[in-house]
């Protein structure tokens, strides 16, 4: 062989790359625009270099609620995270085991998924209103928003449970544990860093969230949905300072996700040495 690399991957390469940069121009796009100077207008070319539009954003807003709507976001992320985490691995433990009607639920559980979001959205609005009950985006919101990340959540656990090794528990009641200590001291470690996948899927999918919240969200607007009413009146680099505020604070919590399953990796690693050394 002479060394040289196929033509093939040169090709996928390039391809590559371009999936990078349509997937990160716009937000990197953004990102620049945001740092305009005083003068700054939504296109390029840029006026001037600032902070300007980052310390609007921390002044009194005459165009919309965007820090109430950030923290109505934050406080329904980690609802949604919350429930989702618990009922997931709830159905996974169930699903180990068959039992009537498990297939045709885990059918309608899938279904959501694949009807248009903004109909999951109209649906429970109207339901509500049926109801006589108060749409608002801790109750009709929060309620659309787990028609999204419940089946995620629910096959993520699947997954995990079907390649669970059963020993372990077969080991712990052995040691007379009960059935609650075992999924608390034996299943539950194990099964650790999936639920941090489960709970960053939770937490991001509600974050973001537009469709399923547009008919369900009520008087107070989710941040995503305060960002969409402010491309319709804001004509100012205060937008673009907001997404790159919004994008950094996602990626924090990403990076946080990732460095707290790095250190459970870590915490196991060293136990199972001490263990090892303890029985030489």
């Amino acid at each position: 062989m002479d060394g040289r690399r196929p033509r093939s991957f040169y090709v996928l390469a390039a391809f590559f790359t371009l999936f990078l940069i349509f997937l990160y121009g716009p937000t990197i796009t953004i990102a620049i625009l945001s740092f305009q100077g005083p003068q700054g207008g939504l296109t390029f070319p840029m006026r001037g270099t600032s902070l300007h539009w980052f310390r609007e954003l921390f002044e009194q807003q005459q165009v919309g609620d965007i820090w109430g709507s950030f923290s109505r976001s934050l406080v329904l992320g980690l609802m949604v995270m919350v429930t989702t985490i618990v009922v997931s691995v709830m159905g996974g433990l169930a699903f180990r085991k068959r039992f009537v009607g498990s297939g045709l639920l885990f059918y309608l559980i899938i279904t959501s998924l694949v009807i248009p979001s903004i109909l999951i959205s109209l649906g429970v609005g109207l339901i509500f209103n049926q109801l006589g009950l108060r749409i608002h985006w801790a109750s009709s919101g929060f309620g659309s928003q787990l028609t999204w990340t419940l089946p995620f959540g629910l096959l993520i656990m699947f997954a995990v449970f079907n390649r669970f090794d059963r020993s372990y528990e077969e080991a712990a009641r052995d040691q007379g544990a009960s059935a609650w200590q075992t999924i608390r001291h034996v299943v539950l470690p194990i099964i650790a860093p999936s639920l941090i996948g489960v709970a960053l899927f939770g937490f991001t999918l509600s974050y973001d969230e537009f469709a399923r919240t547009l008919l369900t969200a009520g008087s107070y607007n989710t941040l995503p949905l305060e960002i969409y009413g402010m491309t319709t009146n804001v004509t100012t680099p205060v937008i673009f300072a907001l997404g790159t505020l919004t994008t950094i604070f996602s990626f924090i919590v990403i990076g946080v996700s990732l460095l707290t399953v790095w250190a459970m990796g870590r915490r196991r690693a060293r136990q199972g040495s001490d263990a090892g050394k303890g029985m030489v």
